[in-house]
């Protein structure tokens, strides 16, 4: 049985149809990439999945149990994880303290400190920190909830490229260690095509694309669609 599985899902917004029956399943251990052009339908899928949207038709099932139309609350108590493209941390509160508001035993927060890289400013108000050291704070914060399946949403998104390699070095890590899954978007085809087990393409609603990073980039489809005609050999 998948970790996620999500069947048939679409979702209109009057007369524009964001999702258009799609499905894909997501196995504990992988690291999934959602990627397409603008208006694809990524943010709507990506919500429907986080709880934030109801889907029209489809179902989605986290762990053999329906999820769908659930808040993100619920999802959160279940084992679903969430981190945000602009990051969302108590600015006035130290790091520690921040993952502390989750994460109550003091052993397993010193863990989550140095799983997300972030222990040497454990002390340190968050509002006195670079952004991409706050990107990591926040996925403390979201592994300190215990999650089996974490939701990304652009986690490289206003880093520097040092950064977006160190983050994603760390996820790819905690994949291993704590054998969770994740599901993320993102810009970056750098960090895609290096960090991601497996990729799904939308376009215009539908998937049109999904598989090895390697068989993605070289479907015609994709590089015709997502890339651009002009860039297709790029």
């Amino acid at each position: 049985m998948s970790l996620l599985s999500v069947r048939g899902l679409a979702k209109s917004f009057g007369g524009v149809r964001a999702l258009r029956g799609v499905s894909f399943e997501l196995e504990r251990g992988e690291a999934l990439a959602m990627i397409g052009p603008n208006g694809a339908g990524k943010t709507t899928c990506f919500n429907v999945v986080n709880g934030q949207l109801r889907p029209d038709r489809g179902e989605v099932h986290f762990e053999g149990r329906r999820i769908d139309g659930l808040p993100p609350r619920a999802l959160c108590r279940l084992g679903i994880g969430r981190t945000f493209q602009v990051a969302a941390t108590f600015g006035s509160m130290s790091v520690r303290e921040n993952v502390n508001v989750v994460e109550r035993d003091g052993a397993s927060a010193e863990a989550i400190l140095h799983a997300a890289g972030v222990a040497a400013l454990a002390e340190r108000q968050c509002a006195e920190l670079a952004y991409g050291d706050l990107k990591r704070v926040e996925l403390a914060i979201a592994l300190a909830s215990r999650p089996r399946l974490l939701l990304m949403d652009e986690p490289t998104a206003g880093m520097a490229p040092a950064e977006r390699q160190a983050l994603m070095h760390a996820v790819r890590a905690l994949i291993r260690s704590r054998d969770i899954a994740v599901l993320f978007t993102e810009h970056d085809m750098d960090v895609v095509f290096g960090y991601a087990d497996r990729v799904l393409v939308l376009s215009e609603g539908e998937l049109i694309a999904q598989g090895a990073p390697a068989a993605v980039r070289a479907d015609p489809r994709v590089r015709g669609v997502y890339l651009g005609e002009e860039n297709a050999d790029a």
